[in-house]
Parts: C-alpha cells; sequence; structure tokens
C-alpha cells in the first residue's frame, strides 16, 4: 500500500486546490447546470476520501495489503491485545490524524444540521406569529413587508413559502407565478440538502479557500436550476423582472436559507464560518439575469456524459485504490 497512500494524497491536493479553482472560473456550468452539480459533490466526496484515506492507507501499510485487511489487523490490535510492533510512531499518527479528521467531518456535519434545524425552528415561530396563509397556495404565507421578498423555508410536510407584501403589490400575475414556480422548485429538489453539506464542509476546513468557492457555487447552481423549472411555464423576460424587483429589496431583510434574492444558506447566522453576505448574492443574481439575457445552448450530450463519466471515476477510483489488494503495489 506504499504507492496508495502517496497517490491519494496528491490526489486530494488536486481536488482540494486546483480543480475547484479551474472549475469555479468555467462557463460552461452556467449552461448545464445538473451536470455541474454532479461534478461538484463528486470532487467533495472525492477529496475528503482521498484525504482521509491517504492517512489510513499510510498507517495501516506495515499490517495489512489493502484498506479492510489492515483495519482488521488493527482491530485484533485494538480488542484483542494483538502486538503492535510493526507499527511505528508516524503510522500511529497518521491513525490518529484520520481519526481526528473523520470525527471533526462528522460533527461538523451534525452541529451545522442541529444549528439549521434550530433556526428554522425559530423562524416558523416567528412566521407563526407575524404571517398569514396566502390565497396562492397551501405551502404560501404573507409577511407585511413593505420590501419585496421571497423565499422558502424547508421542513417536509411543513415547508412554506413566504412573500412580502411589498413583493405582491410590485409583481404581474405572471411575474408571481414565476417566484412561486422558483420557490417551490427548490423545495421539492431538496436543494437546502446540498447548501447543507456544502455549509458544513466549509465550517469544517474554513482554511481552505475552497470550500468557500464550492458553497458559492453550489448556491449559484441551485438557483439557475430553479430558474429552469420556472422557464418551463414563464417567458424569460417575465423570469428577469421578477428577479429584478425581488432583487431590489433590502439585503438586511430576514431570508430564508434559499431566498430568491439571497440564494446564500442564511440559517446559519452571518458572522459564523459557512455563511456568506450581501455580495455574494449580488454576483449570483448578475450570472442569473446575464445567463437569462443571453443564454446558451446546454452542453452537447457527448460533453455530458464525459463530465458524468468523470464523476464516476472520481468516486471510484480512491474507493479501488482502497479496497483492492496491491492495485499501485
Amino acid at each position: 500500500m506504499f504507492w496508495t497512500s502517496y497517490f491519494l494524497a496528491v490526489l486530494a491536493i488536486v481536488l482540494a486546490w486546483p480543480v475547484p479553482i479551474l472549475l469555479s472560473r468555467a462557463h460552461w456550468t452556467a449552461q448545464s447546470p445538473f451536470t455541474a452539480m454532479l461534478l461538484w459533490q463528486a470532487i467533495a466526496l472525492a477529496g475528503g476520501l482521498s484525504m482521509i484515506g491517504a492517512m489510513l492507507v499510510y498507517g495501516l501499510e506495515p499490517v495489512g495489503d489493502n484498506l479492510l485487511a489492515g483495519l482488521k489487523a488493527l482491530a485484533g490490535m485494538v480488542f484483542i491485545n494483538a502486538p503492535t510492533t510493526e507499527l511505528g510512531f508516524w503510522h500511529i499518527f497518521a491513525l490518529s490524524a484520520a481519526a481526528l479528521l473523520t470525527a471533526h467531518l462528522v460533527f461538523t456535519l451534525l452541529l451545522t444540521y442541529y444549528k439549521i434545524q434550530r433556526q428554522r425552528r425559530r423562524h416558523r415561530e416567528l412566521l407563526d406569529l407575524l404571517a398569514s396563509p396566502s390565497a396562492d397556495g397551501p405551502g404560501t404565507m404573507v409577511i407585511n413587508l413593505d420590501s419585496p421578498v421571497a423565499y422558502c423555508l424547508p421542513g417536509g410536510a411543513r415547508s412554506v413559502t413566504v412573500l412580502s407584501d411589498g413583493l405582491m403589490a410590485a409583481l404581474e400575475p405572471a411575474e408571481l407565478r414565476a417566484v412561486l414556480i422558483h420557490e417551490n422548485a427548490h423545495l421539492s429538489q431538496r436543494h437546502h440538502l446540498l447548501l447543507w453539506a456544502f455549509a458544513a464542509w466549509r465550517q469544517a476546513l474554513p482554511w481552505l479557500p475552497t470550500t468557500r468557492l464550492a458553497q458559492e457555487a453550489v448556491s449559484s447552481l441551485i438557483e439557475m436550476l430553479a430558474d429552469d423549472v420556472a422557464l418551463r411555464t414563464e417567458s424569460r423576460a417575465t423570469l428577469i423582472r421578477a428577479i429584478a424587483i425581488v432583487a431590489s429589496g433590502s439585503p438586511g431583510t430576514p431570508a430564508g436559507p434559499m431566498a430568491f434574492s439571497q440564494p446564500e444558506l442564511n440559517d446559519i447566522d452571518s458572522g459564523q464560518p459557512g455563511a456568506t453576505g450581501g455580495a455574494g448574492s449580488a454576483r449570483t443574481t448578475a450570472s442569473r439575469v446575464s445567463r437569462l439575457l443571453s443564454p446558451q445552448p446546454p452542453l452537447p450530450k457527448g460533453l455530458r456524459a464525459v463530465v458524468l463519466a468523470v464523476c464516476l471515476l472520481l468516486l471510484a477510483l480512491p474507493t479501488a485504490l482502497l479496497i483492492v489488494p496491491g492495485l499501485l503495489g
């Protein structure tokens, strides 16, 4: 497993630094946001697996020719007092680092989920006091606010889309339909789960610049996906006008995790790692409007197939290196 650990370490570095930077600058992602979203997820999963796997493989190299054999030998050392003399200082250090990093990532994921759920619960309690049901649909509520605001608050069967009085007064019926379809697309496609995962990744590794790039890219891509759903029934001009009107709202307005004008994960306090500010929203809004004003055809099927193959390779390669004995010697 000697070469495997080094290969995984190099792969982890490549996926943690140059690849996300290049992908964040790519223009084709706006043409096929769903394909780009899959690629971002594959990069995140493969990068984490390679990072942890490299340390595990190096630490277990003296006692097994693959990860499963090494873990079996390690379990014997822990539970049945098998000799540990084969493991040197650096092997034990690598195993400890892998265990700590895994625990840190899992704990941060769960902690972020807890914070999001707690703040959503508080937000819903405020809505129960300050908002009233809308005639536009059973899952829609209206708040008494002059600024144009629209967002959705995920919660399973209790998910709601929230509109302000100012928004409903400013929008034409077709524009209001576009906003509602956009927000309902966020809920039906479970975009909040993606935002949760990438927010947790950024909070777990705030020193890694690419975690910020990934979160911002995913926030922008889910807005484009929701826009595409709205375009199935409403015109581009209608959607552009709706985006412009909602974007004119006050940036200090309370918003949900997937606001029409503020796509960042606002469930997390703005002072916490993983939250993004109003500047990110402005960039995302500009990208959405630019994409609608100058529509580009989706990526050709052949190129999409290539990207999907890369996604599968990214997930399969580190997995195979960890499980298959002696794959790299």
